[in-house]
Protein backbone atom coordinates (compact mmCIF):
# COMPACT_ATOMS: atom_id res chain seq x y z
CA UNK A 1 0.00 0.00 0.00
CA UNK A 2 1.48 3.08 -0.81
CA UNK A 3 2.69 5.95 1.61
CA UNK A 4 0.24 8.97 2.37
CA UNK A 5 2.25 11.22 1.10
CA UNK A 6 2.30 10.18 -2.32
CA UNK A 7 -1.48 8.92 -2.54
CA UNK A 8 -1.58 13.07 -1.30
CA UNK A 9 0.65 13.46 -4.62
CA UNK A 10 -1.28 11.01 -7.01
CA UNK A 11 -4.56 13.37 -6.04
CA UNK A 12 -3.17 16.09 -6.53
CA UNK A 13 -2.35 14.77 -10.30
CA UNK A 14 -6.01 13.35 -10.68
CA UNK A 15 -7.21 16.73 -9.71
CA UNK A 16 -5.26 18.87 -12.08
CA UNK A 17 -5.98 16.31 -14.65
CA UNK A 18 -10.01 16.52 -13.91
CA UNK A 19 -9.68 20.60 -14.43
CA UNK A 20 -7.69 20.09 -17.19
CA UNK A 21 -10.33 17.47 -19.00
CA UNK A 22 -13.12 20.29 -18.17
CA UNK A 23 -14.47 18.67 -15.18
CA UNK A 24 -16.43 21.37 -12.86
CA UNK A 25 -14.15 22.46 -9.99
CA UNK A 26 -16.80 20.99 -7.33
CA UNK A 27 -17.21 17.49 -8.88
CA UNK A 28 -13.33 17.48 -9.82
CA UNK A 29 -12.82 18.07 -5.76
CA UNK A 30 -15.85 15.85 -4.57
CA UNK A 31 -14.10 12.67 -6.55
CA UNK A 32 -10.59 13.41 -5.21
CA UNK A 33 -11.12 13.85 -1.73
CA UNK A 34 -13.69 10.57 -1.30
CA UNK A 35 -11.19 8.61 -3.46
CA UNK A 36 -8.11 9.65 -1.74
CA UNK A 37 -9.95 9.58 2.01
CA UNK A 38 -11.31 5.87 0.96
CA UNK A 39 -8.08 5.12 0.14
CA UNK A 40 -6.29 6.38 3.26
CA UNK A 41 -9.34 6.04 6.40
CA UNK A 42 -12.13 3.51 4.27
CA UNK A 43 -15.11 3.33 2.48
CA UNK A 44 -17.10 4.17 5.72
CA UNK A 45 -14.96 7.03 6.83
CA UNK A 46 -15.36 8.70 3.29
CA UNK A 47 -19.01 8.34 3.12
CA UNK A 48 -19.27 10.03 6.30
CA UNK A 49 -17.54 12.69 5.54
CA UNK A 50 -19.21 13.06 1.82
CA UNK A 51 -22.11 13.08 3.96
CA UNK A 52 -21.56 15.36 6.95
CA UNK A 53 -19.97 17.75 4.48
CA UNK A 54 -22.74 18.03 2.55
CA UNK A 55 -25.10 18.82 5.28
CA UNK A 56 -22.72 21.38 7.14
CA UNK A 57 -22.35 23.27 3.81
CA UNK A 58 -26.30 23.11 3.22
CA UNK A 59 -27.13 23.88 6.91
CA UNK A 60 -24.65 26.70 7.16
CA UNK A 61 -26.38 30.06 7.98
CA UNK A 62 -23.74 32.46 6.64
CA UNK A 63 -23.91 30.96 3.44
CA UNK A 64 -26.88 32.54 2.85
CA UNK A 65 -25.25 36.15 2.02
CA UNK A 66 -24.52 34.47 -1.57
CA UNK A 67 -27.77 34.04 -3.03
CA UNK A 68 -29.23 36.93 -1.33
CA UNK A 69 -26.74 39.40 -2.79
CA UNK A 70 -26.28 37.43 -6.04
CA UNK A 71 -30.22 37.82 -6.61
CA UNK A 72 -29.81 41.74 -5.50
CA UNK A 73 -27.49 41.50 -8.33
CA UNK A 74 -29.52 40.11 -11.10
CA UNK A 75 -32.73 41.64 -9.83
CA UNK A 76 -30.44 45.22 -10.50
CA UNK A 77 -29.42 44.13 -13.83
CA UNK A 78 -32.92 43.21 -15.11
CA UNK A 79 -34.37 45.80 -13.87
CA UNK A 80 -32.00 48.18 -15.82
CA UNK A 81 -30.16 49.98 -12.75
CA UNK A 82 -26.77 49.28 -14.41
CA UNK A 83 -27.60 51.47 -16.81
CA UNK A 84 -28.33 54.27 -14.28
CA UNK A 85 -25.42 53.39 -12.44
CA UNK A 86 -23.07 53.83 -15.59
CA UNK A 87 -24.80 56.63 -17.10
CA UNK A 88 -24.02 58.70 -13.31
CA UNK A 89 -20.61 57.99 -13.80
CA UNK A 90 -20.10 59.08 -17.07
CA UNK A 91 -21.88 62.62 -15.89
CA UNK A 92 -19.19 63.14 -13.62
CA UNK A 93 -15.92 61.93 -15.02
CA UNK A 94 -17.12 61.53 -18.67
CA UNK A 95 -15.38 64.96 -19.48
CA UNK A 96 -11.65 63.42 -18.43
CA UNK A 97 -9.22 61.97 -20.89
CA UNK A 98 -10.29 58.64 -21.17
CA UNK A 99 -13.77 59.48 -19.54
CA UNK A 100 -16.22 57.16 -20.65
CA UNK A 101 -13.33 53.89 -19.66
CA UNK A 102 -13.27 55.39 -16.30
CA UNK A 103 -16.94 55.49 -16.36
CA UNK A 104 -17.31 52.23 -17.02
CA UNK A 105 -14.22 50.99 -14.46
CA UNK A 106 -16.23 53.66 -11.82
CA UNK A 107 -19.38 51.75 -12.77
CA UNK A 108 -18.16 48.68 -12.48
CA UNK A 109 -16.80 49.58 -9.25
CA UNK A 110 -20.31 50.47 -8.11
CA UNK A 111 -22.24 47.59 -9.73
CA UNK A 112 -19.53 45.23 -7.84
CA UNK A 113 -21.09 46.34 -4.57
CA UNK A 114 -24.62 45.19 -5.63
CA UNK A 115 -23.63 42.01 -7.68
CA UNK A 116 -20.60 40.39 -5.48
CA UNK A 117 -19.63 38.60 -9.08
CA UNK A 118 -16.89 39.19 -11.27
CA UNK A 119 -17.95 37.80 -14.21
CA UNK A 120 -21.57 39.24 -13.66
CA UNK A 121 -20.11 42.46 -12.77
CA UNK A 122 -17.65 42.17 -16.60
CA UNK A 123 -20.64 40.89 -18.77
CA UNK A 124 -23.36 43.37 -17.30
CA UNK A 125 -21.65 46.65 -17.83
CA UNK A 126 -19.25 45.23 -21.58
CA UNK A 127 -23.05 44.89 -22.47
CA UNK A 128 -23.91 48.67 -21.52
CA UNK A 129 -20.30 50.68 -22.01
CA UNK A 130 -18.67 48.56 -24.70
CA UNK A 131 -20.88 49.91 -27.82
CA UNK A 132 -21.06 53.58 -26.26
CA UNK A 133 -16.89 53.09 -26.68
CA UNK A 134 -17.16 52.41 -29.90
CA UNK A 135 -19.70 54.60 -31.11
CA UNK A 136 -17.05 57.56 -29.78
CA UNK A 137 -13.89 56.35 -31.18
CA UNK A 138 -12.35 54.48 -28.45
CA UNK A 139 -9.21 52.10 -29.30
CA UNK A 140 -10.36 48.34 -28.65
CA UNK A 141 -7.76 47.59 -26.26
CA UNK A 142 -8.17 50.16 -24.20
CA UNK A 143 -11.93 50.07 -24.27
CA UNK A 144 -12.35 45.83 -23.51
CA UNK A 145 -9.29 46.33 -21.03
CA UNK A 146 -10.83 48.61 -18.73
CA UNK A 147 -14.09 46.42 -18.80
CA UNK A 148 -12.48 43.02 -18.29
CA UNK A 149 -10.18 44.64 -15.17
CA UNK A 150 -13.11 46.60 -13.89
CA UNK A 151 -14.78 43.68 -13.54
CA UNK A 152 -12.34 42.16 -11.74
CA UNK A 153 -13.54 44.27 -8.97
CA UNK A 154 -16.83 42.39 -8.67
CA UNK A 155 -14.73 39.78 -6.60
CA UNK A 156 -13.07 42.50 -4.22
CA UNK A 157 -15.39 45.07 -3.43
CA UNK A 158 -18.04 43.81 -0.47
CA UNK A 159 -20.35 41.59 -1.07
CA UNK A 160 -17.90 39.37 -2.83
CA UNK A 161 -18.09 36.15 -3.08
CA UNK A 162 -14.80 35.20 -2.94
CA UNK A 163 -14.28 36.72 0.63
CA UNK A 164 -17.24 34.54 1.73
CA UNK A 165 -15.68 31.32 0.30
CA UNK A 166 -12.39 32.57 1.94
CA UNK A 167 -13.92 32.88 5.24
CA UNK A 168 -15.64 29.70 5.09
CA UNK A 169 -12.31 27.82 4.40
CA UNK A 170 -10.63 29.64 7.01
CA UNK A 171 -13.27 30.37 9.38
CA UNK A 172 -12.78 33.89 9.94
CA UNK A 173 -15.82 36.69 10.06
CA UNK A 174 -17.38 37.57 6.66
CA UNK A 175 -18.19 41.01 8.31
CA UNK A 176 -14.82 41.96 8.84
CA UNK A 177 -13.60 40.62 5.24
CA UNK A 178 -16.62 42.47 3.77
CA UNK A 179 -14.55 45.78 5.64
CA UNK A 180 -11.17 44.89 4.16
CA UNK A 181 -12.38 44.84 1.10
CA UNK A 182 -13.55 48.38 1.03
CA UNK A 183 -10.30 50.69 0.74
CA UNK A 184 -8.45 48.13 -1.23
CA UNK A 185 -11.20 48.55 -3.22
CA UNK A 186 -11.24 51.84 -3.79
CA UNK A 187 -7.64 51.89 -3.91
CA UNK A 188 -7.79 49.84 -7.03
CA UNK A 189 -10.62 51.60 -8.79
CA UNK A 190 -8.25 54.86 -8.73
CA UNK A 191 -5.50 53.27 -9.98
CA UNK A 192 -7.13 51.76 -12.79
CA UNK A 193 -8.85 55.02 -13.61
CA UNK A 194 -4.55 56.54 -13.73
CA UNK A 195 -4.09 53.91 -15.88
CA UNK A 196 -6.51 54.82 -18.33
CA UNK A 197 -5.79 58.66 -18.09
CA UNK A 198 -2.13 57.89 -18.40
CA UNK A 199 -3.05 55.67 -21.54
CA UNK A 200 -5.03 58.93 -23.26
CA UNK A 201 -2.57 61.27 -22.49
CA UNK A 202 -0.40 59.28 -24.23
CA UNK A 203 -2.49 58.51 -26.94
CA UNK A 204 -5.17 61.05 -27.28
CA UNK A 205 -7.61 59.02 -29.85
CA UNK A 206 -7.30 56.07 -27.78
CA UNK A 207 -9.46 57.27 -25.37
CA UNK A 208 -11.18 60.77 -26.54
CA UNK A 209 -12.88 63.24 -23.74
CA UNK A 210 -16.86 63.47 -23.54
CA UNK A 211 -18.60 66.99 -23.99
CA UNK A 212 -18.72 67.97 -20.59
CA UNK A 213 -22.37 68.25 -18.77
CA UNK A 214 -24.18 71.11 -16.68
CA UNK A 215 -23.93 70.64 -12.88
CA UNK A 216 -27.46 70.36 -12.79
CA UNK A 217 -27.67 67.57 -15.33
CA UNK A 218 -25.24 65.65 -13.62
CA UNK A 219 -26.92 65.84 -10.73
CA UNK A 220 -30.16 64.68 -11.93
CA UNK A 221 -28.51 61.94 -13.20
CA UNK A 222 -26.70 61.20 -9.90
CA UNK A 223 -30.49 60.86 -8.23
CA UNK A 224 -31.82 58.75 -10.72
CA UNK A 225 -29.02 56.30 -9.35
CA UNK A 226 -29.25 57.31 -6.21
CA UNK A 227 -31.97 54.75 -4.47
CA UNK A 228 -29.80 51.90 -5.65
CA UNK A 229 -26.90 53.52 -4.07
CA UNK A 230 -28.36 54.66 -1.01
CA UNK A 231 -28.98 50.56 -0.68
CA UNK A 232 -25.69 49.84 -1.43
CA UNK A 233 -24.78 52.54 1.51
CA UNK A 234 -27.47 50.65 3.40
CA UNK A 235 -26.47 47.37 3.20
CA UNK A 236 -22.66 48.11 3.93
CA UNK A 237 -23.03 50.64 6.14
CA UNK A 238 -25.03 48.60 8.37
CA UNK A 239 -22.68 45.85 8.38
CA UNK A 240 -19.84 48.37 9.29
CA UNK A 241 -21.75 49.80 11.91
CA UNK A 242 -22.98 46.54 13.49
CA UNK A 243 -26.49 47.08 12.94
CA UNK A 244 -27.25 44.15 11.09
CA UNK A 245 -25.24 40.79 10.55
CA UNK A 246 -23.78 40.54 6.72
CA UNK A 247 -26.76 37.90 6.21
CA UNK A 248 -29.07 39.99 7.54
CA UNK A 249 -27.91 42.83 5.28
CA UNK A 250 -27.93 40.81 2.41
CA UNK A 251 -31.66 40.06 2.82
CA UNK A 252 -32.81 43.87 3.27
CA UNK A 253 -30.88 44.67 0.11
CA UNK A 254 -32.47 41.90 -1.93
CA UNK A 255 -35.65 42.75 -0.84
CA UNK A 256 -35.17 46.55 -1.04
CA UNK A 257 -33.67 46.34 -4.61
CA UNK A 258 -36.88 43.95 -5.62
CA UNK A 259 -39.56 47.21 -4.09
CA UNK A 260 -37.78 49.66 -5.74
CA UNK A 261 -37.81 47.67 -9.12
CA UNK A 262 -41.29 47.50 -8.47
CA UNK A 263 -42.12 50.90 -7.40
CA UNK A 264 -40.37 52.19 -10.46
CA UNK A 265 -42.30 49.67 -12.30
CA UNK A 266 -38.91 48.07 -13.79
CA UNK A 267 -39.35 44.87 -13.14
CA UNK A 268 -41.54 42.07 -15.24
CA UNK A 269 -42.69 38.90 -14.33
CA UNK A 270 -40.36 37.18 -17.02
CA UNK A 271 -37.22 39.21 -15.68
CA UNK A 272 -38.05 38.06 -12.33
CA UNK A 273 -38.30 34.57 -13.33
CA UNK A 274 -34.85 35.12 -14.97
CA UNK A 275 -32.96 36.90 -11.65
CA UNK A 276 -34.26 33.70 -9.97
CA UNK A 277 -33.36 31.16 -11.99
CA UNK A 278 -30.51 32.58 -12.44
CA UNK A 279 -29.89 33.26 -9.23
CA UNK A 280 -30.09 29.09 -7.83
CA UNK A 281 -27.81 28.45 -11.47
CA UNK A 282 -25.11 30.93 -9.51
CA UNK A 283 -25.75 29.65 -5.86
CA UNK A 284 -26.03 25.96 -6.96
CA UNK A 285 -22.73 26.43 -8.25
CA UNK A 286 -20.61 27.94 -5.62
CA UNK A 287 -22.76 25.65 -2.64
CA UNK A 288 -21.37 23.17 -4.50
CA UNK A 289 -17.56 24.25 -5.17
CA UNK A 290 -17.93 24.54 -1.04
CA UNK A 291 -18.62 21.29 -0.55
CA UNK A 292 -16.73 19.86 -2.92
CA UNK A 293 -13.75 22.09 -0.75
CA UNK A 294 -14.62 20.55 2.34
CA UNK A 295 -15.07 17.03 0.91
CA UNK A 296 -11.34 17.77 -0.50
CA UNK A 297 -9.41 19.22 2.43
CA UNK A 298 -9.80 16.38 4.66
CA UNK A 299 -8.40 14.22 2.45
CA UNK A 300 -5.20 16.60 2.30
CA UNK A 301 -4.93 17.03 5.78
CA UNK A 302 -4.66 13.24 5.99
CA UNK A 303 -1.53 13.09 3.90
CA UNK A 304 -0.20 15.94 5.80
CA UNK A 305 0.88 17.53 2.80
CA UNK A 306 -0.13 21.26 3.70
CA UNK A 307 2.00 20.66 6.94
CA UNK A 308 4.78 19.15 5.22
CA UNK A 309 4.50 22.42 2.57
CA UNK A 310 4.28 25.07 5.59
CA UNK A 311 7.84 23.09 6.79
CA UNK A 312 9.69 23.33 3.94
CA UNK A 313 8.66 26.37 3.05
CA UNK A 314 10.43 27.69 6.49
CA UNK A 315 13.52 25.68 5.87
CA UNK A 316 14.29 27.58 2.94
CA UNK A 317 14.74 30.52 5.17
CA UNK A 318 13.47 33.20 2.85
CA UNK A 319 11.62 34.96 5.93
CA UNK A 320 8.18 35.85 6.17
CA UNK A 321 8.06 38.13 3.22
CA UNK A 322 9.98 36.36 0.90
CA UNK A 323 8.30 33.24 1.58
CA UNK A 324 4.97 34.91 0.90
CA UNK A 325 6.25 36.34 -2.54
CA UNK A 326 7.19 32.65 -3.40
CA UNK A 327 2.89 32.03 -2.20
CA UNK A 328 1.99 35.02 -4.11
CA UNK A 329 3.89 33.89 -7.52
CA UNK A 330 2.53 30.48 -6.93
CA UNK A 331 -0.67 32.15 -7.27
CA UNK A 332 0.11 33.99 -10.41
CA UNK A 333 1.47 31.11 -11.93
CA UNK A 334 -1.60 28.87 -11.51
CA UNK A 335 -3.88 31.64 -12.28
CA UNK A 336 -2.87 31.17 -15.84
CA UNK A 337 -4.25 28.40 -15.82
CA UNK A 338 -7.17 28.24 -13.45
CA UNK A 339 -10.40 30.27 -12.80
CA UNK A 340 -10.11 32.36 -9.64
CA UNK A 341 -12.56 30.36 -7.72
CA UNK A 342 -11.15 27.00 -8.19
CA UNK A 343 -7.87 28.87 -6.94
CA UNK A 344 -8.97 29.82 -3.95
CA UNK A 345 -10.79 26.90 -2.56
CA UNK A 346 -7.67 24.24 -3.59
CA UNK A 347 -4.91 26.46 -2.00
CA UNK A 348 -6.03 28.33 0.72
CA UNK A 349 -6.22 24.92 2.94
CA UNK A 350 -2.78 24.60 1.89
CA UNK A 351 -1.05 27.81 2.28
CA UNK A 352 -3.49 29.52 5.05
CA UNK A 353 -1.50 27.72 7.93
CA UNK A 354 2.40 28.95 6.78
CA UNK A 355 0.88 32.46 6.14
CA UNK A 356 -1.27 32.40 9.62
CA UNK A 357 2.20 30.63 11.20
CA UNK A 358 4.48 33.28 9.73
CA UNK A 359 2.61 35.89 11.85
CA UNK A 360 0.53 37.38 9.32
CA UNK A 361 -3.30 38.64 9.94
CA UNK A 362 -5.43 36.65 8.27
CA UNK A 363 -7.95 39.02 7.38
CA UNK A 364 -4.85 40.62 5.44
CA UNK A 365 -4.34 37.64 3.96
CA UNK A 366 -7.08 37.35 2.42
CA UNK A 367 -7.17 40.21 0.57
CA UNK A 368 -3.97 40.00 -0.69
CA UNK A 369 -4.95 36.39 -1.72
CA UNK A 370 -8.15 38.03 -3.20
CA UNK A 371 -5.90 40.73 -5.47
CA UNK A 372 -3.50 38.00 -6.96
CA UNK A 373 -6.76 35.78 -7.59
CA UNK A 374 -8.36 39.25 -9.72
CA UNK A 375 -4.86 39.37 -11.45
CA UNK A 376 -5.31 35.79 -12.45
CA UNK A 377 -8.63 36.97 -13.78
CA UNK A 378 -6.87 39.00 -16.64
CA UNK A 379 -3.71 37.15 -17.23
CA UNK A 380 -3.09 34.64 -20.24
CA UNK A 381 -4.15 32.03 -21.32
CA UNK A 382 -7.10 31.65 -19.14
CA UNK A 383 -8.21 35.36 -17.86
CA UNK A 384 -11.62 33.97 -17.40
CA UNK A 385 -12.67 37.87 -17.48
CA UNK A 386 -11.26 38.49 -20.91
CA UNK A 387 -12.97 35.50 -22.51
CA UNK A 388 -16.27 36.88 -20.86
CA UNK A 389 -15.16 40.89 -22.46
CA UNK A 390 -14.67 38.76 -25.71
CA UNK A 391 -18.16 37.55 -25.58
CA UNK A 392 -19.65 41.14 -25.28
CA UNK A 393 -17.41 42.74 -27.56
CA UNK A 394 -18.19 41.99 -31.24
CA UNK A 395 -15.29 41.46 -34.01
CA UNK A 396 -12.61 42.21 -31.15
CA UNK A 397 -9.39 39.82 -31.64
CA UNK A 398 -8.75 38.00 -27.99
CA UNK A 399 -5.07 39.47 -28.11
CA UNK A 400 -6.35 42.87 -28.57
CA UNK A 401 -8.26 42.54 -25.14
CA UNK A 402 -5.32 40.57 -23.58
CA UNK A 403 -2.80 43.60 -24.61
CA UNK A 404 -5.73 46.05 -23.23
CA UNK A 405 -5.10 44.32 -19.63
CA UNK A 406 -1.54 44.81 -19.65
CA UNK A 407 -1.65 48.17 -18.03
CA UNK A 408 -4.36 47.30 -15.70
CA UNK A 409 -2.45 44.58 -14.76
CA UNK A 410 0.62 46.83 -13.60
CA UNK A 411 -1.60 48.88 -11.83
CA UNK A 412 -2.31 45.61 -9.59
CA UNK A 413 1.00 45.26 -8.92
CA UNK A 414 1.03 48.27 -7.71
CA UNK A 415 -1.82 48.33 -5.66
CA UNK A 416 -0.85 44.93 -4.18
CA UNK A 417 2.65 46.15 -3.33
CA UNK A 418 1.10 49.52 -1.04
CA UNK A 419 -1.17 46.72 0.46
CA UNK A 420 1.86 44.85 1.45
CA UNK A 421 4.13 47.33 2.46
CA UNK A 422 0.68 49.36 4.27
CA UNK A 423 -1.69 46.75 5.63
CA UNK A 424 -3.47 49.40 7.15
CA UNK A 425 -5.24 49.78 3.67
CA UNK A 426 -6.97 46.69 4.49
CA UNK A 427 -7.20 46.54 8.53
CA UNK A 428 -8.56 49.77 9.24
CA UNK A 429 -12.15 49.66 8.66
CA UNK A 430 -11.96 45.93 9.99
CA UNK A 431 -10.14 46.86 13.22
CA UNK A 432 -12.56 49.77 14.13
CA UNK A 433 -15.69 47.71 13.28
CA UNK A 434 -15.41 46.84 17.21
CA UNK A 435 -14.18 49.44 18.36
Amino acid sequence: MMDPITIGLVGIGALFALLILRTPVAFAMMIVGFFGYWALEGLRSAGGVLLTESYSTIANYNLIVVPMFVLLGNISSVAGFSRGLYDAAFAWVGAFRGGLASASVLGCAIFAAVSGSSVATAVTLGKVALPEMKRLGYSPSLSTGSIAAGGTLGFLIPPSTGFVIYAILTEESIGRLFMAGILPGILLTLLFMAAIWVIAYLDPKAGPRGEPMPFGERFRILMDAAPLLGVIILSIGGIYLGVFTPVEASGIGAALVILLALARRRLTWDGFKEAVMSTLSTSAMLYAVVIGANVLNPFFAVTRIPALLGEGLGELGLGAYGTLFVIILAYLVLGMFMDGLSMLVITVPIVFPVVTALGFDPIWFGVVAVIVIEMGMITPPVGMNVFVVRGVADGVPLTTVFRGVMPFLVAMIVGLLLIIAFPGIALLLPNTMFG
